[in-house]
Protein backbone atom coordinates (compact mmCIF):
# COMPACT_ATOMS: atom_id res chain seq x y z
CA UNK A 1 0.00 0.00 0.00
CA UNK A 2 2.81 2.41 0.54
CA UNK A 3 4.44 1.50 -2.25
CA UNK A 4 1.40 2.20 -4.47
CA UNK A 5 0.93 5.86 -2.91
CA UNK A 6 4.82 6.43 -2.75
CA UNK A 7 4.30 5.91 -6.42
CA UNK A 8 1.80 7.92 -7.44
CA UNK A 9 2.99 10.90 -5.93
CA UNK A 10 6.32 10.48 -7.81
CA UNK A 11 4.43 10.34 -10.94
CA UNK A 12 2.19 13.74 -10.00
CA UNK A 13 5.68 14.77 -9.45
CA UNK A 14 6.85 14.35 -12.67
CA UNK A 15 3.78 15.74 -14.31
CA UNK A 16 3.51 19.05 -12.50
CA UNK A 17 7.19 19.17 -13.16
CA UNK A 18 6.39 18.88 -16.97
CA UNK A 19 4.06 21.27 -16.76
CA UNK A 20 5.42 24.28 -15.44
CA UNK A 21 8.84 23.43 -17.38
CA UNK A 22 6.14 23.58 -20.66
CA UNK A 23 4.76 26.81 -19.32
CA UNK A 24 7.77 28.41 -18.67
CA UNK A 25 9.09 27.58 -22.26
CA UNK A 26 6.25 29.04 -23.48
CA UNK A 27 6.27 32.23 -21.56
CA UNK A 28 10.12 32.38 -23.09
CA UNK A 29 9.45 32.34 -26.45
CA UNK A 30 6.69 34.74 -26.27
CA UNK A 31 8.99 37.68 -24.75
CA UNK A 32 11.83 36.45 -27.15
CA UNK A 33 9.12 37.17 -30.25
CA UNK A 34 7.68 40.35 -28.70
CA UNK A 35 11.55 41.68 -28.31
CA UNK A 36 12.48 40.55 -32.00
CA UNK A 37 8.76 42.55 -33.10
CA UNK A 38 9.93 45.39 -30.68
CA UNK A 39 13.05 45.36 -32.68
CA UNK A 40 12.08 45.71 -35.50
CA UNK A 41 9.64 47.75 -35.28
CA UNK A 42 12.49 50.20 -34.00
CA UNK A 43 14.34 49.71 -36.79
CA UNK A 44 11.72 49.90 -39.09
CA UNK A 45 11.11 53.73 -36.87
CA UNK A 46 14.73 54.44 -36.97
CA UNK A 47 14.90 54.14 -40.71
CA UNK A 48 11.78 55.91 -41.53
CA UNK A 49 12.72 59.20 -39.33
CA UNK A 50 16.53 58.44 -41.10
CA UNK A 51 14.68 59.26 -44.59
CA UNK A 52 12.88 61.75 -43.36
CA UNK A 53 15.34 63.54 -41.98
CA UNK A 54 17.49 63.19 -45.00
CA UNK A 55 14.25 64.25 -47.00
CA UNK A 56 14.10 67.24 -44.82
CA UNK A 57 17.78 67.93 -44.96
CA UNK A 58 17.77 67.44 -48.86
CA UNK A 59 14.82 70.28 -48.78
CA UNK A 60 16.31 72.57 -46.11
CA UNK A 61 19.88 72.37 -48.50
CA UNK A 62 17.45 73.10 -52.07
CA UNK A 63 15.72 76.58 -49.73
CA UNK A 64 19.71 77.08 -48.61
CA UNK A 65 20.88 77.02 -52.21
CA UNK A 66 18.28 79.26 -53.52
CA UNK A 67 18.31 81.61 -50.75
CA UNK A 68 22.32 81.58 -50.74
CA UNK A 69 22.22 81.87 -54.53
CA UNK A 70 23.92 85.48 -55.38
CA UNK A 71 23.21 85.75 -59.18
CA UNK A 72 19.89 86.06 -58.80
CA UNK A 73 17.72 85.43 -62.33
CA UNK A 74 15.84 88.55 -62.56
CA UNK A 75 14.38 89.87 -65.83
CA UNK A 76 14.34 93.55 -66.76
CA UNK A 77 11.66 96.37 -68.51
CA UNK A 78 11.90 99.55 -68.83
CA UNK A 79 9.48 102.07 -70.49
CA UNK A 80 10.80 105.86 -71.39
CA UNK A 81 8.44 108.65 -72.73
CA UNK A 82 10.74 111.59 -73.68
CA UNK A 83 10.27 114.72 -75.82
CA UNK A 84 13.46 115.47 -78.53
CA UNK A 85 14.16 118.49 -81.03
CA UNK A 86 15.10 116.17 -84.19
CA UNK A 87 13.02 112.60 -84.19
CA UNK A 88 15.78 111.34 -87.39
CA UNK A 89 18.40 112.58 -85.63
CA UNK A 90 17.55 110.88 -82.08
CA UNK A 91 16.35 108.12 -84.06
CA UNK A 92 19.63 107.41 -85.57
CA UNK A 93 21.83 107.98 -82.60
CA UNK A 94 19.68 105.45 -80.74
CA UNK A 95 20.14 102.98 -83.32
CA UNK A 96 23.84 103.42 -83.44
CA UNK A 97 24.06 103.27 -79.84
CA UNK A 98 21.53 99.90 -79.42
CA UNK A 99 24.16 98.39 -82.26
CA UNK A 100 27.55 99.17 -80.54
CA UNK A 101 26.03 97.45 -77.28
CA UNK A 102 25.71 94.72 -79.39
CA UNK A 103 21.61 94.38 -78.70
CA UNK A 104 18.44 94.67 -81.79
CA UNK A 105 15.85 96.73 -82.51
CA UNK A 106 12.45 94.71 -82.30
CA UNK A 107 9.64 97.30 -83.84
CA UNK A 108 9.65 100.77 -84.75
CA UNK A 109 7.06 103.10 -86.25
CA UNK A 110 6.59 106.74 -87.03
CA UNK A 111 4.14 109.19 -87.09
CA UNK A 112 3.61 112.55 -88.71
CA UNK A 113 1.29 115.38 -87.57
CA UNK A 114 -0.75 116.86 -90.68
CA UNK A 115 -0.98 120.17 -88.88
CA UNK A 116 2.50 121.46 -87.97
CA UNK A 117 4.89 118.52 -89.41
CA UNK A 118 6.06 116.99 -85.81
CA UNK A 119 6.83 113.53 -85.90
CA UNK A 120 6.26 111.06 -82.85
CA UNK A 121 6.58 107.42 -82.72
CA UNK A 122 8.22 104.65 -80.56
CA UNK A 123 10.88 101.97 -80.37
CA UNK A 124 11.22 98.94 -78.95
CA UNK A 125 14.72 97.45 -78.29
CA UNK A 126 16.65 94.58 -76.57
CA UNK A 127 19.71 95.47 -74.97
CA UNK A 128 22.47 93.21 -73.11
CA UNK A 129 20.96 93.23 -69.16
CA UNK A 130 24.95 94.70 -67.77
CA UNK A 131 24.33 97.69 -70.46
CA UNK A 132 21.06 97.90 -68.60
CA UNK A 133 21.20 101.06 -66.76
CA UNK A 134 23.97 102.85 -68.77
CA UNK A 135 21.55 102.52 -71.77
CA UNK A 136 18.56 104.41 -70.20
CA UNK A 137 20.72 107.19 -68.57
CA UNK A 138 22.11 107.54 -71.99
CA UNK A 139 18.29 107.73 -73.62
CA UNK A 140 17.20 110.15 -70.78
CA UNK A 141 20.46 112.79 -71.25
CA UNK A 142 19.81 112.94 -74.99
CA UNK A 143 16.21 113.67 -74.96
CA UNK A 144 15.25 117.98 -74.13
CA UNK A 145 12.72 116.40 -71.62
CA UNK A 146 11.79 113.06 -69.62
CA UNK A 147 7.91 112.89 -69.48
CA UNK A 148 7.94 109.64 -68.02
CA UNK A 149 10.70 106.62 -67.02
CA UNK A 150 9.93 103.68 -64.96
CA UNK A 151 11.64 100.11 -64.83
CA UNK A 152 10.59 96.36 -63.49
CA UNK A 153 12.24 93.61 -62.50
CA UNK A 154 10.51 90.05 -62.75
CA UNK A 155 12.91 87.59 -60.13
CA UNK A 156 12.27 83.93 -62.05
CA UNK A 157 14.87 82.32 -59.72
CA UNK A 158 13.12 79.40 -58.48
CA UNK A 159 11.02 78.97 -61.80
CA UNK A 160 14.52 78.71 -63.38
CA UNK A 161 16.18 76.10 -60.68
CA UNK A 162 12.40 74.30 -60.93
CA UNK A 163 12.85 73.74 -64.57
CA UNK A 164 16.49 73.02 -64.17
CA UNK A 165 15.91 69.95 -61.88
CA UNK A 166 12.88 68.85 -63.99
CA UNK A 167 15.20 68.53 -67.09
CA UNK A 168 17.64 66.65 -64.99
CA UNK A 169 15.13 63.79 -63.80
CA UNK A 170 13.95 63.86 -67.45
CA UNK A 171 17.48 63.06 -68.70
CA UNK A 172 17.76 60.49 -66.20
CA UNK A 173 14.93 59.00 -67.21
CA UNK A 174 15.70 59.08 -70.90
CA UNK A 175 19.09 57.44 -69.85
CA UNK A 176 17.57 54.83 -68.17
CA UNK A 177 14.86 54.37 -71.04
CA UNK A 178 17.79 53.98 -73.52
CA UNK A 179 19.62 51.04 -71.66
CA UNK A 180 16.25 49.23 -71.31
CA UNK A 181 16.33 49.08 -75.16
CA UNK A 182 19.82 47.87 -75.43
CA UNK A 183 18.41 45.04 -73.38
CA UNK A 184 14.99 44.70 -74.59
CA UNK A 185 14.77 41.45 -76.79
CA UNK A 186 11.02 40.92 -77.08
CA UNK A 187 8.98 43.29 -79.87
CA UNK A 188 6.53 44.03 -77.09
CA UNK A 189 9.03 45.56 -74.89
CA UNK A 190 10.74 47.70 -77.33
CA UNK A 191 7.80 49.26 -78.62
CA UNK A 192 6.68 49.95 -75.17
CA UNK A 193 10.16 51.46 -74.25
CA UNK A 194 9.71 53.47 -77.31
CA UNK A 195 6.70 55.09 -76.94
CA UNK A 196 8.22 56.06 -73.03
CA UNK A 197 11.44 57.57 -74.49
CA UNK A 198 9.56 59.22 -76.84
CA UNK A 199 7.22 60.97 -74.66
CA UNK A 200 10.06 61.70 -72.69
CA UNK A 201 12.07 63.51 -74.94
CA UNK A 202 9.34 65.32 -76.04
CA UNK A 203 9.21 66.25 -72.39
CA UNK A 204 12.90 67.30 -72.62
CA UNK A 205 12.29 69.39 -75.47
CA UNK A 206 9.60 71.37 -73.71
CA UNK A 207 12.14 72.10 -70.52
CA UNK A 208 14.77 72.98 -73.18
CA UNK A 209 12.28 75.53 -74.97
CA UNK A 210 11.33 77.02 -72.03
CA UNK A 211 15.11 77.47 -70.20
CA UNK A 212 16.39 78.81 -73.65
CA UNK A 213 13.35 81.25 -73.51
CA UNK A 214 13.74 82.59 -69.76
CA UNK A 215 18.06 82.96 -70.73
CA UNK A 216 17.20 84.99 -74.08
CA UNK A 217 15.28 86.90 -71.40
CA UNK A 218 17.56 87.46 -68.59
CA UNK A 219 20.29 88.20 -71.13
CA UNK A 220 18.63 90.78 -73.09
CA UNK A 221 16.56 93.65 -71.14
CA UNK A 222 13.80 95.08 -73.18
CA UNK A 223 13.41 98.85 -73.51
CA UNK A 224 10.14 100.49 -74.67
CA UNK A 225 11.04 103.98 -76.00
CA UNK A 226 8.17 106.70 -76.87
CA UNK A 227 9.77 109.81 -78.62
CA UNK A 228 7.67 112.96 -78.83
CA UNK A 229 9.31 115.60 -81.57
CA UNK A 230 9.31 119.38 -80.29
CA UNK A 231 11.47 121.52 -82.44
CA UNK A 232 12.32 124.78 -80.95
CA UNK A 233 13.93 126.72 -83.48
CA UNK A 234 14.75 130.12 -81.83
CA UNK A 235 16.51 129.42 -79.27
CA UNK A 236 16.10 131.95 -76.48
CA UNK A 237 12.81 133.35 -77.73
CA UNK A 238 10.12 133.47 -75.61
CA UNK A 239 6.61 132.00 -76.15
CA UNK A 240 4.61 135.08 -76.80
CA UNK A 241 7.01 135.99 -79.05
CA UNK A 242 7.05 132.89 -80.99
CA UNK A 243 3.11 133.46 -81.57
CA UNK A 244 3.62 137.10 -82.66
CA UNK A 245 5.80 135.94 -85.44
CA UNK A 246 3.44 133.04 -86.61
CA UNK A 247 0.24 135.50 -86.28
CA UNK A 248 2.67 137.53 -88.48
CA UNK A 249 3.29 134.84 -90.92
CA UNK A 250 -0.44 133.62 -90.76
CA UNK A 251 -1.79 137.47 -91.68
CA UNK A 252 0.58 137.83 -94.55
CA UNK A 253 -0.31 134.31 -96.20
CA UNK A 254 -4.43 135.58 -95.62
CA UNK A 255 -3.82 138.89 -97.54
CA UNK A 256 -1.49 137.19 -100.49
CA UNK A 257 -4.55 134.02 -100.39
CA UNK A 258 -6.79 137.39 -100.25
CA UNK A 259 -5.32 139.03 -103.31
CA UNK A 260 -4.67 135.86 -105.05
CA UNK A 261 -8.39 134.79 -104.88
CA UNK A 262 -9.82 138.55 -105.98
CA UNK A 263 -7.70 138.86 -109.41
CA UNK A 264 -8.82 135.14 -109.77
CA UNK A 265 -12.14 136.07 -109.19
CA UNK A 266 -12.10 139.19 -111.67
CA UNK A 267 -10.03 136.94 -114.52
CA UNK A 268 -12.49 134.07 -114.32
CA UNK A 269 -15.46 136.78 -114.74
CA UNK A 270 -14.25 138.68 -117.36
CA UNK A 271 -13.19 135.46 -119.51
CA UNK A 272 -16.55 133.41 -118.73
CA UNK A 273 -18.70 136.13 -119.41
CA UNK A 274 -16.39 137.61 -122.34
CA UNK A 275 -19.53 135.86 -124.90
CA UNK A 276 -21.73 138.62 -123.20
CA UNK A 277 -19.31 141.98 -123.51
CA UNK A 278 -18.39 140.98 -126.96
CA UNK A 279 -21.84 140.87 -127.50
CA UNK A 280 -22.46 144.40 -125.66
CA UNK A 281 -19.70 145.45 -127.10
CA UNK A 282 -21.30 145.51 -130.84
CA UNK A 283 -24.35 146.56 -129.70
CA UNK A 284 -22.50 149.75 -128.39
CA UNK A 285 -20.53 150.11 -131.29
CA UNK A 286 -24.27 150.00 -133.41
CA UNK A 287 -25.71 152.77 -131.13
CA UNK A 288 -22.41 155.21 -131.29
CA UNK A 289 -22.43 154.75 -135.10
CA UNK A 290 -26.46 155.36 -135.44
CA UNK A 291 -26.23 158.47 -133.12
CA UNK A 292 -23.04 160.09 -134.74
CA UNK A 293 -24.59 159.36 -137.91
CA UNK A 294 -27.59 161.42 -137.08
CA UNK A 295 -25.52 164.10 -135.18
CA UNK A 296 -23.66 164.71 -138.56
CA UNK A 297 -27.03 165.19 -140.21
CA UNK A 298 -28.44 167.19 -138.07
CA UNK A 299 -25.45 169.83 -138.91
CA UNK A 300 -25.75 169.42 -142.38
CA UNK A 301 -29.26 170.74 -142.21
Amino acid sequence: MKKYLFFVMFLCFIIFSGCNNLSNNSNSDQNMAKEAVDEDTTEDNTNIGMQKGDKQADEADSETKIDNKTDRKVIYNADLQIEVQNYEQTFNNLDEEITELDGYIVDSNINEDEEDGSKNGHITARIPQEDFKSFIQTVEEGSSKVLESSTSGEDVTEEYVDLESRLKSKEVVEDRLLTFMEEANKTEDLLKISNDLAEVQEEIEALKGQINYLDDKLDLATVSIYMQEKNVALSGTGEGKLNTWEKTKQQLMKSINFLISAFSGIFIFIVGNLPVFILLGLISFIIYLITRRRTRNRKES
